[in-house]
């Protein structure tokens, strides 16, 4: 996973991809929720923007990435909700984590008093640089991000028969909203295994007022730079968490 889908999911990802909640619900004496996880520090990595832990939780080694904060090898924290990544890439640490739970904060308590209130965007693909849910509309929390802006692609792609252009969904959004359609369009940004989902961006070459980019939600696996046509339910003004805040998105998709 590269170093854009930390800042999709972890800013804005992905990811957010709606809560994600990774791991086994822990117990824990005398908490106000059941939602939250006791954790104990075993291991600290701090790269310049965020800090990996390995840390224990009933017996099991977890890795977590949170921003910057001080931290030691015994410390007991706390924490809720969390998007788990696999095979996620700290290309600063020069190490691939089979799986991590990227999170906001941690707590000292098992309650919302986070240890760190920076209002920095999570990381892209990778926890060092990223752009997966935050916030942003990811919704009235203490944290507000945003995130990324696609980069408009050179392609020029005919509309699949029977479909429409991605530029004509923006336009009639509302005609189109919870309706399936079909569309087509090259991939330009891929990310997998996101809250059990892979995210796919497909461009086509079309623009309303701007908008020429097309989020999919699909089970179905493709590479950046295919060609392909994926038919789906619309949904408008999806806020997914943590910056992931989509006006237009096409879910379950599948590619045709």
């Amino acid at each position: 996973m590269s170093n854009n889908i930390f800042k999709f999911l972890f800013t804005g990802i992905i990811l957010t991809f709606s809560a994600c909640r990774s791991g086994q619900e822990s117990p824990v004496t005398n908490t106000q929720s059941s939602n939250f996880h006791k954790i104990v520090v075993e291991e600290v990595l701090q790269a310049t923007e965020y800090t990996y832990l390995r840390v224990s939780e009933n017996s099991k080694n977890i890795w977590v990435a949170v921003p910057t904060m001080a931290a030691k090898t015994g410390d007991t924290y706390y924490y809720e909700g969390g998007i788990e990544m696999k095979k996620f890439e700290s290309k600063e640490l020069n190490k691939v984590f089979e799986s991590i739970i990227l999170l906001e904060k941690l707590n000292t308590e098992p309650k919302s008093s986070p240890v760190t209130a920076t209002d920095k965007p999570y990381p892209s693909t990778a926890v060092d640089n990223p752009s997966l849910i935050a916030h942003d509309g990811a919704a009235g929390e203490n944290y507000k991000r945003k995130a990324t802006p696609p980069e408009k692609k050179e392609v020029a792609v005919t509309v699949a028969k029977g479909g429409i252009s991605i530029s004509e969904l923006y336009a009639k959004k509302d005609n189109y909203s919870g309706k399936t359609v079909k569309i087509k369009g090259q991939v330009t940004k891929y990310t997998p295994a996101v809250m059990n989902k892979n995210w796919i961006h497909i461009q086509d070459g079309t623009d309303d007022n701007g908008k020429f980019d097309l989020a999919i939600t699909s089970e179905s696996e493709v590479k950046v730079g295919d060609i392909v046509t994926f038919e789906g339910k619309v949904a408008l003004n999806k806020d997914l968490g943590y910056g992931y805040f989509f006006e237009v998105i096409m879910e379950d998709a599948v590619l045709k």
